[in-house]
């Protein structure tokens, strides 16, 4: 069973999304964390244009982008 390029991105995005939560401090578990939805989002765009995983990850990246830099 071969693995694919895309199966490869999606991978690295979970690995990022889990790394994230190893962190204590709130921002660098957001940045972190933003980073690896980013990837999902490219992730999605991969598969197709997977609609729930790129419109659910930009909600991430926006709610994040929100706590980092609007609601400070």
């Amino acid at each position: 069973m071969e693995v694919s390029i895309t199966d490869w991105i999606g991978y690295v995005a979970s690995v990022i999304v889990f790394v994230s939560f190893l962190y204590k401090d709130i921002k660098t578990i957001r940045i972190i964390n933003m980073v690896g939805a980013l990837v999902f989002l490219a992730y999605g765009v991969l598969l197709n244009m997977a609609f729930p995983i790129i419109v659910f990850n930009a909600g991430i990246i926006l709610l994040h982008l929100y706590h980092l830099f609007i609601k400070k």
